[in-house]
């Protein structure tokens, strides 16, 4: 029975769409033992993935290369006998626990001077593999991949009972429920406008529905300015449930308006329709992985660049999409 040990991505999304790779893993060998390495913030995502065995938490700060950890959990997993880890990540530090763990095949793309460290190196071909979730797909088959190759979408599981507690603390509907997205960890060049949020929150509360704002505790103060815009319409839940409990309250929803962000992800991985806005990135990379999605993203001149925040200081690539235009695919 063959144990591979995945070094995970960084961001909640990027986690997401990693599932892709699990689940490509499992149909090739049904019987494959599939640890993930990740960083703690992301062990609650791993948790609802059916394919992962284990979720391995590396004890890092966010962009710290952190030699002693990496040695140290590396020494740990010498003894578990994977054949072979996959290295999602394009970094030097990411290629380092499973050197350190002795496992005979590390396969990843170049990056960052890893000849050393990998032993099963791939050319990344960007004009074949357009989308992030081809590129982790890829890993897991052949070398020298004749085709773009085809990708499952994600599917984290729900815990019913979660759910229904949920419901209870909140006092929540289970029927023409909401939620608007309205962060992004990446940069203000990837939100909304909050007053934009609001106006669609505010119509969708008029026409009978319960609209709630998700996100983290980084996110609340731009939740708490979305609800003051709407007079108080809307409920302002950044910070107040776990990412867990996100998983659980976003099956319940019917639609989430978002922007290009990790709940976004986590949102179409759980079956709910989602609205998305794009300004500094581009669905052609990163799209929502479900047929039940609408997007909207302008396209300017200027974009996508990637940027956290604007270089122009307008951010026209988000303030062009109206909330008519979000509305509008809300049929209201």
């Amino acid at each position: 029975m063959e144990k591979i040990l995945i070094i995970g991505p960084s961001w909640v999304g990027d986690m997401v769409m990693m599932q892709s790779l699990c689940m490509k893993l499992k149909q090739k060998d049904p019987d494959v033992l599939i640890d993930v390495v990740a960083s703690a913030w992301s062990l609650p995502v791993l948790k609802r993935m059916p394919e992962v065995r284990h979720a391995i938490t590396l004890d890092m700060q966010h962009g710290k290369f952190g030699f002693g950890n990496r040695w140290r959990l590396g020494k740990r997993l010498s003894s578990e006998g994977y054949c072979r880890a996959i290295v999602v990540p394009r970094t030097f530090k990411s290629a380092l626990v499973p050197l350190i763990a002795g496992i005979p095949i590390r396969t990843g793309y170049r990056g960052e001077m890893r000849y050393l460290l990998l032993n099963d190196i791939r050319r990344l071909d960007k004009d074949r593999f357009t989308q992030t979730v081809q590129r982790y797909v890829a890993l897991a088959l052949e070398r020298e991949l004749k085709a773009t190759p085809s990708v499952s979408f994600p599917g984290l599981e729900v815990s019913v009972e979660g759910r229904d507690q949920l419901v209870a603390r909140f006092g929540l509907k289970t029927v023409n429920l909401v939620a608007l997205l309205s962060g992004a960890e990446y940069g203000s060049a990837k939100q909304w406008p909050p007053e934009y949020y609001a106006e669609v929150g505010t119509a969708l509360s008029e026409n009978g529905a319960q609209v709630v704002i998700l996100g983290s505790e980084k996110d609340n103060l731009v939740g708490e300015r979305i609800v003051s815009y709407s007079g108080g319409a809307l409920m302002n839940l950044c910070g107040k449930t776990s990412l867990e409990e996100v998983v659980d309250l976003l099956s319940l929803c019917r639609v989430a308006v978002t922007n290009d962000s990790g709940l976004m992800h986590v949102a179409a991985a759980v079956g709910t329709r989602v609205i998305a806005i794009y300004g500094s990135s581009t669905p052609d990379y990163t799209p929502p992985l479900t047929d039940r999605a609408s997007i909207l993203c302008q396209r300017l001149d200027c974009s996508p660049c990637f940027d956290r925040e604007c270089r122009f200081g307008h951010t026209k690539c988000l303030t062009g999409i109206s909330p008519r235009q979000v509305l509008q695919q809300l049929q209201l």
